[in-house]
């Protein structure tokens, strides 16, 4: 599609309303703070197409499985994050005529995501069908500083008239999911009462009993003066407002502060919400909106010296990587190791907002790397709290022993109802022993080994030990009729990522055994005795290790991705005609199953995780192989490819796969922004600046880098916590400078080069001299 957003290092820019974009630019202005979030729909009424959304974290609903063919082992339900109650809501009449800009003429257009101060506002001028014309200037956000607080200044300015305005703000809990399987609503009325001062409104969810109360206030001024005005109230189902009415000559300004505290039972108990809600709320009033304001600018200044990425050369660049960075910070703070990311955050249904094998694969180096290590412990924490649901799921399945972590979840169960996905696609298991080892090697934090990792280790090892069968035929054990990384294909014996994956996870389990046994030796015999392992189940899993098959092709040297791949016909994907692509949306699901081609990385997914065990010219032949016949029709695929290019040497198709991830929702790359953003994929950005351009990783209790400018760009910096120290990574074609920013110094390996960054220090690297 046409790039229609202004380029601007520091905000998304809208400059002219166009009803056929909207929908997209809902979810690109999206705004959240991880404990609650909204698409950008208008707060006065739109009669347009639009997806209205505002979600509360972790409010989800059990809806009811809807298949074709019911298969045994499917799960009951699909859980669906929540549209819950519309609090933004103010009707505004102009002398009697509604605002709706799908209804009247729109001029001076320009809708604004301030992603350095966190806000989203929006002006235009309106001719209503009688020919007034007004202003309006509208600024919302939700608190980063107050997490349960929304706040929004809406002003409208009389531009050839004098007369009334009338506004009325409003909650509406007589909303629905689009995607809800059959058409059903899912909230009731709990209580509700609207009154002059404070309104509020209680539904709560027909499963799962979980309350919500969005409690309102609002003040209104003309010109800055404060109004003392009569309040009309009105209630019916699901629904309260208050009307006022505003006699408003030329040019002179009439401004409504709406504030709303939404708070739920997931923190409060039930009995509490409205009067803890009130509290919020008045608290937040009192405040006023300047200093709400002030706070919402002091709390993402703090998150940008954590996290931010400077890109010099290239505003594009720029934008985009901070557009990432401002989403990921606003789904997920940390603050509630209840809560997980989903792939669309608080910016759309699909996916059901649940937890996918997204959060360990791609979204926890963002965590351990611009947050205080709890953060990324907290989403570990979040899979421990799961392990017995996990240990039901594989009971589900047949399994007699172990854990199979779910494919989507909200509370542990699968909710995924996809049978190729939900039985299959197992090698989501090795993502989450994986996790466990990224976090201890960057943080060093072994304590959590002891705490909580053996537990999930050695269960999802014992579930790799029951899903193997030993081919006499091969003399190997293989691992039959399972789903890869690579959807495009179903029902594969012997990929070669889910085998090595559950033979390294077999490998770690026992490297962290011997850990504990040697340094925390009482814990370590606690645990084997709670988990009752046998050294006759060790044994078995050193047989598997020995005697794992790996597909292999001898005259390629190339890992193949499962029995059989090479009697597909091979074709790049640049042979292909460009109607074709993408293919999930031209070509039948049958014949892509028979295509070589491959939705995101696959075996390269291996060697991305288990890079250490691969020398350069293996990692070589598997990517020259494979990227070729990559459709990259998953937004997780470019990050991957990016980083082991980089590391190849492959600047240009480095570059060409981060363009991919940058700019895929700020550009609509794969025709779907409209539902949603791809928040998961946001964290593979991210991971394409500082791990592929940045070369960054951990190796020996040491940060290593190994960067290189972009051809695109003149310098990069960026900002990485480690053990407790924040480092600014500046890279120059000539120079790389490492500042710590904090009084902990760090063990850096530039190239090379070892060194120690002092407290407050500097290290700077020269290409033909190093000067500490």
């Amino acid at each position: 599609m046409k790039q229609y957003l202004k380029i601007n290092e520091w905000s998304i820019i809208e400059e002219s309303f166009d009803p056929t974009t909207h929908e997209i630019s809902e979810s690109i202005f999206s705004i959240g703070n991880g404990f609650m979030g909204q698409r950008a729909n208008f707060e006065e009424k739109y009669s347009g197409s639009s997806l209205q959304g505002s979600y509360m974290a972790g409010v989800y609903y059990p809806d009811k499985t809807r298949v074709g063919w019911w298969k045994n082992g499917y799960p009951e339900y699909f859980a669906k994050v929540l549209n819950s109650t519309n609090w933004i809501g103010i009707d505004v009449f102009i002398n009697g005529i509604e605002l709706d800009l799908a209804k009247c003429k729109v001029s001076d257009f320009v809708r604004e995501l301030n992603m350095k101060e966190g806000t989203l506002s929006r002006r235009f001028k309106a001719e209503l069908e009688d020919g007034k014309q007004i202003q309006v200037d509208a600024l919302r956000f939700v608190s980063m500083a107050r997490h349960e607080i929304g706040a929004i200044r809406y002003t409208i300015t009389p531009l050839n008239f004098s007369g009334t305005i009338r506004l009325v703000p409003y909650l509406d809990g007589d909303v629905q999911n689009k995607d809800s399987n059959y058409d059903e609503k899912f909230w009731l009325e709990v209580e509700k009462a609207a009154a002059a001062d404070v309104s509020y409104l209680t539904l709560k969810t027909k499963k799962l009993d979980f309350h919500v109360t969005s409690v309102m206030a609002f003040d209104v001024f003309k010109d800055g003066n404060k109004l003392d005005l009569n309040r009309s109230l009105q209630e019916r189902e699901k629904f309260v407002s208050s009307e006022v009415a505003i006699e408003a000559a030329e040019g002179e300004q009439v401004t409504l502060y709406k504030y709303v505290a939404n708070v739920t039972s997931r923190n409060h108990g039930l009995g509490q919400l409205v009067e803890v809600g009130k509290k919020l709320l008045i608290e937040a009033q009192e405040a006023g909106f300047d200093t709400l304001l002030r706070e919402q600018v002091d709390t993402w200044a703090a998150k940008w010296r954590e996290s931010d990425i400077i890109i010099e050369g290239d505003v594009s660049a720029q934008q985009a990587i901070r557009f990432n960075i401002f989403q990921l910070n606003q789904t997920y703070t940390g603050d509630d190791d209840r809560l997980n990311i989903g792939p669309k955050g608080f910016t759309g249904e699909k996916y059901g907002g649940s937890t996918y094998w997204d959060t360990e694969a791609y979204c926890l180096p963002f965590y351990l790397s611009t947050a205080d290590s709890s953060i990324a412990r907290n989403l570990l924490i979040y899979r421990y709290k799961h392990l017995e649901k996990a240990k039901e799921n594989a009971r589900n399945l047949g399994f007699t022993k172990g854990a199979l972590y779910p494919m989507v979840t909200m509370n542990g169960e699968e909710c995924h109802n996809e049978w190729e996905i939900t039985f299959e696609e197992i090698h989501r298991n090795g993502a989450i022993a994986y996790a466990i080892y990224n976090y201890v090697n960057y943080t060093g934090d072994k304590s959590y080994l002891g705490q909580y990792g053996l537990e999930v280790l050695v269960e999802i090892s014992r579930f790799w030990e029951e899903r193997v069968n030993f081919s006499k035929d091969k003399g190997k054990y293989v691992m039959l009729g399972v789903t890869g990384p690579n959807e495009y294909e179903n029902n594969v014996n012997n990929n070669w990522y889910t085998n090595r994956i559950a033979v390294w996870t077999l490998e770690y389990t026992q490297e962290v055994m011997s850990y504990l046994k040697e340094h925390e030796n009482a814990r370590y015999l606690e645990l084997i005795n709670k988990l009752e392992l046998k050294d006759e189940e060790v044994a078995k899993w050193n047989d598997i290790i020995d005697n794992m098959y790996y597909p292999y092709d001898e005259e390629l040297g190339v890992f193949l991705q499962q029995d059989g791949f090479l009697d597909k016909e091979i074709i790049p994907v640049k042979d292909l005609k460009p109607e074709d692509l993408p293919l999930n949306q031209n070509w039948s699901w049958d014949r892509i199953l028979r295509s070589c081609f491959i939705k995101q990385a696959d075996v390269l997914q291996g060697i991305y995780f288990l890079s250490d065990q691969f020398d350069l010219e293996t990692k070589k032949r598997n990517f020259d192989f494979y990227e070729p016949l990559t459709v990259h029709e998953s937004s997780l695929s470019p990050c991957l490819h990016n980083i082991i290019a980089c590391e190849l040497g492959y600047q240009e198709k480095a570059y060409e796969m981060y363009l991919r991830t940058a700019r895929l929702d700020l550009d609509n790359y794969n025709n779907d922004t409209e539902d949603g953003l791809h928040i998961t994929s946001m964290a593979g950005t991210w991971m394409s600046v500082v791990q592929g351009f940045g070369g960054l990783k951990v190796k020996d209790d040491a940060l290593q880098l190994h960067p290189f400018v972009p051809s695109h760009w003149t310098s990069f910096s960026f900002k990485v916590m480690f053990r407790g120290a924040r480092l600014n990574v500046n890279v120059t074609e000539d120079n790389i400078t490492v500042t710590n920013e904090t009084d902990t110094p760090a063990a850096i390996v530039i190239y090379d080069r070892s060194y120690t960054v002092s407290g407050l220090g500097e290290v700077q690297y020269a290409r033909s001299s190093v000067t500490i």
